[in-house]
């Protein structure tokens, strides 16, 4: 099996090396992450400038780009081969909910997937890497089960997985489970500069509005792992009905 590993907080973060040291022996794996974090990039390609990739001296790639960037070129020209699996994480704090549109852990992932290959973008709940070996010893099992399973056999599929921030032996059983959502995020944070000149910072995330029983955020606030398998298409196929007469009006009326 071959492993291609990224993330988005970076190739020196410790949720990465603790992912590749938890896979190294059960795997090919290649690690192309960014130069720099990269979290809430989502899906950003670089287009308008050149990208430039270096090796560190424990082997890791470095890319200054973005987390789609890194999987992206991987997989168009870098690598002469294409790997079994895309891997991205592990992240350091959750992308429950409305946070996958937004995440560049997910952005690695999907990019995988959207060039057909399996994908796992892993996350821990909290922030600060607390119990982070058992959070890797969580992903290491989560993919040894996918290939002994055979379900990492060529077919694309993208997961989102969420792992609390507890020793290993207090992790609870595996749910599948739903996205939740958040409320809107907070207000916007404005701040004046030495010149006069107003700043804004995005305010933090909502907190969850829907973590009922089913949801990754109920999942995870119980101790368990959540695994949430994630679809590209954004159609909003249930009301496709009433705007196809939406539309047909629209164009008798002019």
């Amino acid at each position: 099996m071959k492993i291609l590993i990224s993330n988005d907080d970076g190739f020196q973060a410790a949720g990465l090396m603790a992912l590749y040291e938890a896979l190294k022996d059960v795997a090919e794996v290649e690690v192309i992450a960014p130069e720099v974090n990269n979290s809430a990039k989502s899906n950003a390609l670089t287009l308008h400038s050149p990208l430039y990739v270096h090796r560190a001296p424990n082997g890791f790639r470095y890319v200054n780009g973005t987390p789609a960037d890194c999987v992206h070129i991987a997989l168009t020209g870098l690598l002469d081969y294409r790997p079994d699996l895309v891997v991205s994480g592990i992240n350091n704090g959750a992308n429950m909910g409305d946070d996958t549109i937004y995440s560049g852990t997910v952005g690695a992932a999907m990019e995988g997937y959207l060039f057909g290959v399996p994908a796992i973008a892993f996350s821990q709940v909290h922030r600060d890497w607390v119990h982070l070996e058992s959070a890797a010893r969580k992903a290491r099992e989560l993919v040894l089960g996918l290939q002994q399973g055979q379900i990492i056999n060529g077919k694309p599929w993208l997961l989102n997985v969420n792992i609390p921030n507890l020793p290993y032996e207090k992790i609870g059983a595996t749910k599948l489970c739903r996205l939740g959502r958040r409320h809107a995020a907070e207000k916007v944070i404005t701040q004046i500069n030495p010149r006069g000149e107003t700043m804004y910072w995005i305010g933090a995330a909502g907190d969850a509005m829907d973590d009922a029983d089913g949801t990754d955020f109920h999942a995870t606030a119980t101790g368990h792992m959540s695994v949430t398998p994630l679809q590209v298409d954004l159609t909003d196929h249930a009301n496709l009905g009433s705007w196809t007469q939406t539309v047909s009006r629209l164009k008798a009326s002019s």
